[in-house]
């Protein structure tokens, strides 16, 4: 019999347990007796949504832009180059009809996008690898992925898919990418934890870096990030589905341990993502934002530098 190939680690190996079935239980009552109490609250403000019918980002050829889809699903253009991240178009995350709903709808259509020369994928969860998304994207883009996971990717057609690990540098398309350690894990299925890797990306054309976290716990590693790639412009940091903190910890970061994870890798701006869109947890829906713009004015720093977007928003860049 075939020997099953090693299970991937976190740099930091602390607290790593996925749970066992008695902590899921416990997390599901949980949010059952959460829902239950908000019923008697007011309701959250809703997720900011901005309507954007993609003309401005097709005609653009130049200019570097960022279009937040929702949760973690970005358009990025850079270097004449159109960029997905992560990117989920399905109304659910999950498998049919299990898994959350969305909130909100996509920030673009489809049928609205650019030409999309790249797709840059995190790690396997559901909420970041979307089957019904990749089909339709087939093989007309490059796919830049974690180890091992090309073959998922090849499994459905595609076939420029380029995997990479922690640390590990490619060239393409006339960009710069390199794929970062995140604390975090990996699953599609009950028997494959942790087959594949899990990390972030940062993206360069020469003059401006884009640093995008993908899903983590505070870790050792956001040090490491900013001691080896000085002079990051943005940093795309998940500040949502935290709580409660003892199921949660040990993969998500909190508002305020992202407001730290920004500090450790040196940015210049943070754009919040991972909230909003799919309810993954037990914090309020609105609360992420909330406390992160409180820690931000905390620690006295601009408030023109934490771009909140809202779903469909498009940010220009200026260039260096």
């Amino acid at each position: 019999m075939a020997q099953q190939p090693q299970r991937f680690q976190n740099l930091d190996t602390f607290n790593e347990s996925r749970g066992s079935f008695a902590d899921i239980r416990r997390f599901r009552r949980e949010t059952r007796q959460q829902e239950a109490a908000e019923r008697l609250l007011p309701v959250p403000v809703p997720t900011p949504v901005v309507p954007n019918d993609g003309a401005a980002l097709r005609d653009n050829a130049t200019r570097t832009s960022i279009t937040w889809i929702g949760h973690a699903s970005f358009l990025i253009q850079m270097g004449g180059r159109s960029i997905l991240i992560d990117p989920v178009w399905s109304e659910r995350s999950g498998i049919g009809r299990l898994g959350p709903t969305r909130m909100v709808p996509p920030g673009l259509r489809l049928a609205d996008l650019p030409h999309i020369d790249l797709v840059l994928i995190s790690h396997n969860h559901y909420d970041h690898l979307d089957r019904a998304t990749i089909r339709w994207l087939g093989n007309r883009p490059t796919y830049l992925v974690p180890s091992r996971l090309g073959a998922w990717f090849r499994a459905l057609g595609c076939q420029k898919v380029y995997e990479s690990g922690w640390w590990e540098s490619l060239e393409a398309l006339g960009l710069h990418f390199d794929f970062l350690p995140a604390q975090h894990w990996s699953r599609r299925t009950p028997w494959d934890t942790n087959l594949t890797l899990w990390g972030g990306w940062m993206i360069s054309d020469g003059r401006q870096q884009l640093y995008f976290a993908g899903d983590s716990a505070y870790f050792s590693g956001f040090k490491l990030i900013g001691e080896r790639y000085p002079g990051i412009n943005i940093a795309f940091m998940p500040i949502g589905a935290y709580e409660p903190a003892w199921f949660m910890q040990s993969a998500h970061v909190n508002p305020e341990e992202a407001g730290q994870a920004f500090l450790d890798v040196g940015a210049q701006s943070i754009i919040p993502m991972h909230w909003g869109t799919f309810k993954l947890s037990t914090e309020r829906t609105d609360e992420p934002p909330k406390r992160l713009a409180a820690w931000w004015e905390k620690q006295g720093l601009d408030p023109a530098n934490n771009w909140t977007l809202a779903v469909g928003e498009t940010r220009f860049v200026e260039q260096p």
